[in-house]
């Protein structure tokens, strides 16, 4: 029985057999709901109409790839955070998933329970890569693009709690790592959101890695 404070997750999985299965894990486990499966993310772009909390949703898709679609996913529902499901640890592809908006990324091989514990660390806030993978991507980021201006400049406080999200740290976390309340990272959090011309905490962290703001 589903209730009010269930993390509602949509699934994008062409294998049938992965796709029944991961439905079948989120519908029997308690603090989770299945509001849709879909094999592409055209039908899935097509036939939902509510925002889910988290999308779960595999690169390798036939038609319109992962990435490509989590950033029309993230145009129609911002609030959504996605998390792709990938067989390898291919560096190109999470670069461009970050870009496109997702919040981390988990192997297919994980355990199912892995990959929930996934989609409640994104639906609090958190992402879904290690310390070592961000510290990667954001390198990589650096050498890729040459850094940029076309923001209002970040204060010293609004960049620590940037590179926090960056790390993908949870608002609770970042406020334990910095001494801070909660309530100041939201009031700095509203204020990167305004200057980097964002809406979302993975928009954010795409900006920065993009335009090498850190």
């Amino acid at each position: 029985m589903s209730t009010p404070k269930d993390i509602r997750v949509a699934l994008i999985e062409d294998e049938e057999e992965v796709r029944r299965g991961l439905s079948y894990i989120l519908s029997q486990t308690e603090g989770f709901r299945c509001v849709g499966a879909f094999a592409t993310y055209e039908k899935a772009l097509a036939d939902l109409e509510t925002a889910p909390d988290v999308l779960l949703s595999d690169i390798g898709l036939p038609g319109m790839k992962g990435d490509e679609g989590a950033a029309l996913f993230k145009q129609k529902f911002p609030a959504t955070a996605i998390v792709m499901l990938t067989v390898h640890r291919d560096d190109e592809r999470i670069f461009r998933s970050i870009l496109a908006g997702a919040s981390g990324y988990i192997l297919k091989k994980e355990p199912p329970g892995k990959i929930l514990d996934a989609i409640r660390e994104v639906h609090a806030g958190g992402a879904t890569m290690s310390a070592e993978t961000a510290a990667k991507v954001l390198d990589a980021f650096r050498k890729l693009s040459p850094r940029r201006s076309e923001h209002e400049p970040l204060t010293e406080r609004e960049e620590e709690i940037l590179q926090e999200l960056v790390k993908g740290n949870s608002y609770k976390s970042t406020a334990d790592h910095l001494f801070i309340s909660i309530h100041t990272v939201r009031f700095h959090i509203r204020s990167i959101y305004e200057k980097l011309h964002v809406h979302s905490k993975s928009e954010a962290v795409a900006r920065a890695l993009k335009d090498r703001i850190l």
